[in-house]
């Protein structure tokens, strides 16, 4: 009951994802119907119920548009666990601000790179340009697509892949 449900908007476009328990209230209250059922069903000692992979709002929920959050494990993520000066994968790596803090950098999606520790220790408060590093990637922010989103789902819900793409 608790494996996740991916929630798609009317239009199809991915929303959440929520507990089977969630999807069923919604199925049983006909708020959603169901898309992708290949898990099987849910038996009571009077009914069956379908267990659901994807399910489809009956109505349009507007909201913005989605931002990834600025965490150190995005950061992590959109730097493939890849000190950012040196290249070394997989070491302590640390979190490392381009231009420093105290000369006016900011807490940024293009100021903040994975560093090593020895390599955020060479760099200590200079700027890249003072200790001759170079950046293997310049810092952006990274895409808010459904793909990147719930990419952690991706590896256990392949049967997803097809509504995620799209968008």
């Amino acid at each position: 009951m608790d494996s996740q449900v991916l929630v798609l908007n009317a239009n199809y476009e991915p929303l959440n994802v929520c507990t089977t328990r969630r999807a069923l209230g919604l199925l049983m209250l006909d708020k959603a119907t169901i898309v992708s059922n290949g898990r099987g069903v849910i038996r009571t000692p009077t009914r069956s119920y379908p267990r659901p992979s994807i399910i489809r709002l009956g109505y349009m929920v507007r909201r913005p548009r989605p931002h990834v959050k600025l965490t150190r494990q995005e950061i992590l993520q959109r730097d493939n666990h890849t000190c950012q000066y040196c290249g070394r994968f997989g070491v302590r790596l640390t979190i490392d601000h381009v231009v420093p803090r105290h000369k006016g950098g900011e807490y940024s999606w293009t100021n903040l790179v994975t560093a090593c520790a020895d390599c955020n220790r060479v760099k200590g408060g200079k700027t890249v340009k003072d200790t001759g590093l170079r950046l293997s990637h310049e810092p952006v922010e990274p895409p808010a697509n459904a793909a990147y989103l719930y990419r952690r789902f991706l590896e256990t819900n392949q049967e997803w892949r097809p509504y995620l793409d799209g968008w």
